[in-house]
């Protein structure tokens, strides 16, 4: 009855990716062929007979399954279970934190592996472990060695001597042509500073089925341009009944896309793993329509951006502290993941996240358990960041307004302001990046 199969999030895989091109490790691809066919299943399934292979004087009957199907829900579920006892078989130990994490070994001689169903990621310090790791895999499985890892669920990946870069031009490409968007004239701002957007009840309605696929194409965009993770955000809000001012939003956003077609993420060499490093901040009450608050969060691991998120707050707040405050629960929660996640990985115990915040009193909230005049009327879960100080978890610091990288994932920003933000989050121009 279980059909959950765990697949690696695409946090996990730019976190990967940044702690190779930190260690200067390369990040290798592999493909299992036929994968659903490779599952044993466990309970009792069966078939009708196929088309054309009806057998005579048996045309009521049907077929039991001893092994997995193409298009049976099971299917999933079996081939996980299948690696899973595969890759334990050779030594290798699955990830608390990341179901879909493999690691074996220590230090420079580790082998990291994750799972997207039938794509593998591997990576290591040793050339030589890899290559053995592939030949272990190649005689449990039918394979293909991809070789390094250039292009995974629509990412495309670029593997340099001392920088990895990920981007999704061509994808981007695709998507303005699917909406008529790829000869329009660009523009430097996703969304122009200031806007805000309501409901527009008396707007003329436009199409919602290409509004909302325009979104969710967007959407995707997300993964490797986090300068366009909060104007998509906001134009999501109102896919119920989109107007002709919302559609205006949207294809502005499309055609700030078209001039930075060509921009992605570049991650480093550094030459040690590095450390976690978290920004929150918030925007105070700028939802019109439900007048809650936008939070953002970013998180770099040895200047890596590898995790980011701008999203409205499920609560309203009464003051600008409290909204960041907030922000700051949602952030360390997100911290607690990666700091465990990162632990595993290296084999290491966990180190404190340093998380910086631009608000003098959420930091002294954070900090002092007896000051609670402010916040005796803050819901009970959003406390739990104190508890993540206390423990020495999480270590909250000030960092100033315009140094704040989570700025732009909480308001739309001036093109000047945006410039500088987009390059603190780690996005450049890969046609002219020469790092």
């Amino acid at each position: 009855e279980e059909v959950f199969a765990p697949v690696a999030r695409l946090d996990t895989v730019r976190l990967l990716l940044a702690f190779a091109a930190n260690l200067g490790w390369k990040v290798h691809h592999l493909d299992v062929k036929s994968v659903f066919l490779h599952g044993d299943l466990e309970e009792e399934v069966y078939v009708s007979q196929p088309e054309g292979y009806v057998v005579k004087g048996k045309e009521q009957q049907v077929l039991r399954l001893s092994k997995a199907l193409y298009g049976l829900k099971q299917a999933p579920r079996a081939w996980n279970v299948k690696l899973d006892k595969s890759l334990k078989k050779l030594g290798f130990a699955r990830c608390l934190s990341e179901q879909a994490v493999y690691t074996r070994g220590e230090g420079n001689d580790a082998v990291i592996l994750g799972v997207y169903v039938d794509d593998l990621i591997v990576t290591g310090g040793n050339p030589v472990k890899v290559k053995n790791f592939k030949e272990e895999m190649m005689t449990e499985f039918e394979m293909t060695d991809l070789g390094l890892l250039s292009y995974y669920l629509g990412i495309e990946v670029d593997q340099k001597e001392d920088f990895i870069t990920v981007k999704q031009s061509g994808y981007a490409q695709k998507v303005l042509e699917q909406f008529g968007m790829s000869g329009c004239n660009s523009t430097r701002v996703p969304m122009d500073p200031g806007n805000k957007l309501d409901t527009d009840k008396g707007g003329e309605p436009v199409d919602t089925t290409n509004y909302r696929k325009i979104i969710g194409c967007l959407r995707y965009l997300l993964h490797t341009r986090p300068d366009l993770s909060y104007s998509v955000g906001v134009a999501s809000r109102f896919m119920e009944r989109p107007t002709v001012m919302h559609l205006k939003v949207v294809k502005q956003i499309m055609r700030y896309l078209h001039g930075t077609i060509n921009f992605g993420l570049v991650y480093v060499q550094s030459g040690h793993a590095g450390d976690l490093v978290g920004y929150t901040d918030s925007d105070h009450g700028s939802d019109l329509v439900k007048r809650r608050s936008t939070g953002g969060m970013a998180f770099y691991l040895n200047e890596s951006l590898i995790t980011w998120n701008s999203y409205k707050q499920k609560t309203v707040s009464l003051s600008s502290c409290e909204s960041e405050f907030m922000a700051a629960t949602a952030a360390a929660q997100q911290a607690l993941w990666l700091r465990n996640l990162i632990s595993e990985i290296r084999n290491e115990k966990p180190k404190a996240v340093a998380l910086y915040v631009d608000n003098n009193s959420a930091i002294a909230l954070m900090k002092n358990p007896v000051f609670h005049g402010r916040s005796k009327h803050i819901d009970i879960k959003y406390h739990f960041i104190r508890q993540c100080v206390e423990r020495g978890q999480i270590v909250v610091r000030r960092v100033c307004t315009d140094e704040q990288e989570a700025d732009a994932l909480t308001k739309p920003l001036s093109v000047g302001k945006l410039t500088v933000m987009r390059h603190l989050l780690g996005v450049r121009d890969l046609s002219v990046c020469q790092v």
